[in-house]
């Protein structure tokens, strides 16, 4: 026979139940605009029905129901639309940082404008146009001189910039790998955390919450696969387990040879970090745990971290590469071509005091160097051009009012050389160059939208079923509220039949 008390105890569980899903919506409300929090809901279940299959059970006409209670409390996350805002938020990682890069370059290099090595360039060779008029004229000399060594400091200007923003890069790829292993010791942090609570049946859905928010982040500085492990005891199906993350290449195929970040089976973290060449500066190898240490082209794993490597320069056997060293070493070769070529022109030339002195003297223009090996930077004007004015050969056939050795220096500008292995002029190869950077610019800028707003795209999917609508709180706060108060009224409905029970029946002979 079922309990006279039954109808309570089905109440006190509705009660009960509402009472827990209302605690559930308020907590929603209040985490309405936390950054990274996932809705929660209760996932209702029913009690176990009176009376349980059994021989020898209570003959009523069937089963009857005991209520509900609350099952469990989840939160409501897409996990494949974690993989995909993962994947366009590490594409943006990569393409945003390449980006800025390009943008720090051009900015240097300040092409097309009044200051750059271009017009830099041509308000040189004009001022040996304006020399050839009148090779005698001490203004039109000292012209020439002051141009020379506004194309010097331009030079070293660009060089000494470059290197700034290079030595920038390298401070950024240190603080990436340390945020790198920051985010991955506290992922395997909350991973031991989760398999503390999982096995006695519970949802950490909060600290679930925290760890994707990490996880998020660290997609974006490299590119990471994330396989759950379970943790075993009495979790439940919908348990999510711990976080194992590996770095992954494009494809999504883990690097070889490169580990685990983060080992969800053994709960330990591998530790990443960036080694340079000691001859270069420039990243040569990236060690994982201490032990495996992979070539820079091994390291596939794109985002935030490769491209300031790419940027920075990264040794390939034994070649440099990078965005930097690439623009150095073509402005370096450049600026020794060029310098190389000006000085054999200018020594051919006479200049006045070799006129005045009636023997011929090879004065160079600039100062000559051994290699091309950081020429942008060491580039100067010879000292015996700083020493007078009258060493600039202006005249090719030693007469005093002869120009023909200004225009002959004047026509270095379209002069066929071999510069980094092509035979074009100096301003070609330097509107190559400066051609070559914007092209590159371009297209990381394009990517990096592109990426961006796929991102965002995905970003909102993932909302539309994880973030907080208070709209739909509300309503369901109304919905338990009302669910409630029922309950309590089947209590006092209970409570008024009990009463009729107790009080009201056998009074027969008072």
């Amino acid at each position: 026979m079922r309990s006279t008390f039954h109808s309570l105890e089905v109440a006190r569980r509705g009660l009960t139940t509402q009472q827990t899903a209302l605690q559930v919506t308020g907590h929603n409300i209040a985490n309405a605009n936390t950054p990274g929090y996932s809705r929660q809901r209760v996932n209702f279940v029913q009690t176990e029905p009176y009376p349980p299959a059994s021989m020898n059970r209570p003959q009523i006409p069937g089963q009857l129901g005991t209520g509900v209670e609350a099952g469990s409390i989840q939160r409501v996350r897409e996990s494949f639309l974690d993989i995909q805002f993962r994947g366009e938020n590490n594409k943006f990682g990569y393409w945003s940082t390449k980006a800025d890069s390009l943008q720090k370059m051009e900015e240097i290099m300040n092409e097309p404008s009044d200051t750059g090595l271009s017009k830099t360039l041509d308000r040189f060779w004009q001022s040996f146009q304006d020399l050839a008029v009148n090779p005698t004229n001490t203004g039109a000399r000292s012209v020439v001189r002051q141009r020379g060594i506004a194309v010097a400091e331009t030079f070293n200007y660009l060089s000494d910039s470059m290197k700034s923003i290079q030595q920038d890069l390298k401070n950024e790829i240190n603080v990436t790998a340390k945020q790198i292993n920051s985010l991955s010791t506290r992922i395997n942090n909350l991973n031991e955390q989760i398999a503390s609570v999982e096995p006695h049946g519970l949802l950490p859905n909060d600290l679930y919450d925290e760890r994707d928010r990490l996880v998020d982040e660290l997609s974006s500085l490299v590119n990471i696969k994330v396989t759950p492990v379970k943790s075993g005891g009495n979790a439940l199906e919908i348990a999510e387990g711990k976080y194992s993350i590996e770095l992954v290449d494009d494809n999504g195929v883990p690097i070889p040879m490169a580990g685990k970040l983060v080992d969800g089976q053994t709960n330990r973290v591998n530790h990443l970090d960036v080694k340079y060449d000691n001859t270069t500066g420039l990243v040569s190898e990236i060690s994982i745990g201490g032990i495996v240490s992979l070539e820079t082209d091994q390291f596939k794993s794109a985002g935030k971290l490769k491209a300031l490597f790419e940027s920075h320069g990264y040794m390939k056997g034994t070649e440099e590469k990078g965005l930097y060293p690439e623009m150095l070493k073509a402005l370096d070769t450049m600026a020794f071509d060029f310098i190389t070529e000006f000085n054999r022109v200018h020594n051919e030339g006479w200049s006045v005091s070799s006129i005045e002195a009636g023997e011929h003297t090879e004065y160079n223009f600039f100062a000559p160097l051994d290699s091309s090996d950081g020429a942008a930077k060491a580039i100067k004007l010879d000292d015996v051009i700083y020493d007078s004015l009258n060493n600039i050969a202006a005249s090719s056939n030693g007469n005093l009012g002869d120009g023909q050795g200004a225009i002959a220096l004047a026509e270095v500008k379209n002069s066929a050389l071999n510069i980094g292995g092509d035979t074009t002029t100096i301003q070609n190869f330097y509107e190559s160059l400066i051609g070559s950077m914007a092209v590159d610019a371009q297209e990381a800028n394009r990517l990096s939208y592109n990426s961006d707003t796929l991102r965002l795209s995905v970003d909102q999917r993932r909302q539309s079923v994880s973030s907080v609508s208070l709209d739909e709180e509300m309503t369901n706060m109304i919905q338990f509220q009302h669910a409630y108060n029922a309950s309590a009224r089947m209590i006092t409905a209970t409570d008024e039949i009990l009463d009729r029970i107790i009080n009201g029946m056998g009074l027969v002979g008072r």
